[in-house]
């Protein structure tokens, strides 16, 4: 048997209206686009959201409106994707690496204060796997240092904190709709935002700081003046209205991660197995499970074996505070990212898994935790 690791969900009802937009003769940011905004509101409890081309654009936006530049410092985990601090080197800002929980592969609120100076502007928290940060405890010490906190939430697409959705929070909440994401658009993402303010700079800033509600020109071609540069971050109908028809099948979606997820935890603990454990979980908050990670005493060898046995596992991120680009941010060791990194790895959780192939994964677990006792 083989098992891929993601494997993409595409619901055939996107067939018809995806083809009716590629023949409409308007395919860049339309109608669609605002209906899927409006779409979002609904899994989000935002008010304010803007949909954009990528969840990295959606990063450097939030970090453009929190006023981050090269005099600032940023504290960020480097437990991530690297797409999650590079928008940061590119603002010029200063990185500052905060340490992580080695049991939920979240930023620790505790390892924060002493990094603040009063250069820093942001803190940036990742929900890894879907797993919601301690948003309380983060958003105290923001609140008393006057900071913004922006949530990559590319991994917590309709997560809950505490009765709250992900995306009505924090100052700046960023989803990701790539390709392998719960809801894809194939590439894409969006900024939720917590004032009007923010939203109306972010909907010039996403098309170079052109104003496109703006019908006091009579030539489409010429824009009024633009008073602040910004980038094409826009969103356009094509990725649009495959999100539209993904997140009409959104519920049955993420409960099938959440599903699936349960099941693992549940034979991993009926089955006693000691050498791969599942990440600790408080029941204050509604993972979404984008990965299902577990802790491997013997993580590599836990990796060739499942691989061996056709179950495709990965570490999915690298740390980043070790990549070339970012060493010179390198302050001290992190002893929570280092135990986790030593330790997890993720096996498939997608919605599209079989019972069959979720038996042969836990069955092949269970097998390598036997041979670990022999």
């Amino acid at each position: 048997m083989n098992v891929p690791l993601f494997c993409v969900q595409m619901p055939s009802s996107v067939d018809e209206p995806l083809l009716k937009v590629l023949h409409s003769g308007y395919v860049g940011q339309g109608a669609k686009t605002a209906e899927f905004e409006e779409r979002l509101k609904l899994w989000t409890d935002s008010d304010y959201i803007l949909s954009l081309n990528t969840g990295t654009s959606g990063l450097h936006l939030a970090l453009k409106l929190a006023g981050v530049d090269s005099l600032s410092q940023v504290i960020s985990t480097p437990m991530t994707c690297s797409a999650t601090n590079m928008p940061i080197l590119h603002t010029g800002a200063r990185i500052r690496w905060a340490d992580i929980n080695p049991w939920t592969g979240n930023i620790d609120p505790e390892t924060i204060p002493p990094l603040i100076t009063q250069r820093t502007r942001a803190i940036v928290c990742v929900h890894w796997g879907g797993y919601p940060c301690e948003l309380d405890e983060i958003h105290k010490i923001a609140s008393t240092h006057g900071l913004a906190v922006i949530e990559d939430a590319a991994h917590a697409f309709g997560a809950e904190y505490k009765d709250r959705m992900i995306g009505s929070i924090s100052d700046y909440t960023m989803f990701s709709f790539q390709a392998i994401k719960h809801i894809t658009t194939i590439d894409g993402g969006a900024l939720c935002v917590k004032n009007r303010e923010d939203y109306e700079r972010g909907k010039l800033l996403r098309w170079y700081g052109i104003d496109r509600e703006d019908k006091s020109k009579c030539d489409m071609r010429c824009e009024a003046d633009i008073k602040e540069g910004g980038w094409k971050y826009h969103m356009n109908d094509v990725a649009a209205t495959i999100g539209i028809e993904q997140l009409r099948h959104g519920m049955s979606t993420m409960g099938k991660f959440r599903n699936n997820a349960a099941y693992y935890r549940g034979e991993l603990k009926r089955r006693k197995i000691k050498s791969v454990l599942p990440l600790r979980y408080k029941n204050d908050r509604y993972p979404s499970y984008w990965l299902f990670t577990v802790r491997a005493d013997d993580r590599d060898d836990f990796q060739r074996f499942m691989n061996g046995a056709g179950v495709q596992v990965s570490q999915v991120h690298s740390r980043n505070d070790t990549h070339s680009c970012f060493k010179q941010f390198w302050e001290r060791e992190l002893r929570g990212v280092d135990e986790f990194v030593r330790h997890q790895c993720s096996i498939p959780v997608y919605a599209g898994l079989t019972e069959r192939q979720k038996n042969y994964i836990i069955d092949k677990i269970e097998e390598f935790d036997r041979l670990g006792r022999t």
